[in-house]
């Protein structure tokens, strides 16, 4: 009788611990910051960022960098929101998607088609934009204005589900940048990093399509 308690208790620990380990996995790890990558290059608001030539950005307009991760839920969440920005100031922006995976050329078709989505795609090689951009999470958003001075860096909203209009920071950015203003102090919440890690080996190639 005893031995069948044991058993029930094991078996009740092993529930309990396998729950709270999905509930980190999946949900508890992306409410806690990012944490900071060893020799991480900081890039201040008002620097000029340094993207190289392999990269075709047009600033003919202020730029948004949207960086996205598919094996990251909080990207694949924050998606509905980011084209909700497309579609409300495509045309007086610039927008490209940013493809943080190792997948490669496969993958960057595949983001476009199941987002049905009409902007650039660039896969990230060797993390060269995000690096440029002091990018080390994702999602995250870059504004660049038409110098390419970075105007924003930071989330989207401090809600995983980007439902609270108070606190949607990139489209505070970007009608502050509209209407000709200096960058918005925020609060941390807005640009201290939360979401997923970058994937951790380097890509192979940058495609534009």
């Amino acid at each position: 009788m005893k031995a069948k308690r044991l058993l029930v208790y094991f078996v009740l620990i092993c529930l309990f611990v396998g729950i709270a380990a999905i509930f980190y996995y999946q949900e508890a790890q992306y409410l806690l910051p990012t944490p900071l990558p060893a020799h991480y290059q900081s890039v201040s608001l008002g620097e000029k960022v340094k993207i190289g030539t392999g990269f075709p950005i047009n600033y003919d307009k202020p730029v948004i960098l949207h960086f996205f991760n598919p094996q990251c839920p909080c990207s694949r969440f924050n998606m509905d929101h980011f084209q909700r920005l497309i579609s409300k100031y495509e045309g007086v922006f610039n927008f490209y998607a940013i493809l943080q995976t190792e997948d490669g050329i496969g993958a960057a078709e595949e983001f476009k088609e199941k987002y049905k989505l009409t902007i650039p795609i660039l896969l990230d090689k060797q993390k060269q934009l995000a690096t440029a951009c002091g990018v080390y999470s994702t999602p995250q958003a870059a504004i660049l204005d038409t110098k390419g001075n970075l105007y924003y860096r930071g989330n989207y909203n401090k809600a995983r589900y980007c439902t609270n209009p108070e606190s949607n920071y990139a489209q505070m950015a970007i009608d502050s940048l509209l209407s000709g203003k200096p960058a918005p102090a925020f609060v941390e919440l807005a640009t201290r990093a939360y979401g997923c890690e970058l994937p951790n080996q380097s890509l192979q190639t940058n495609i534009l399509f």
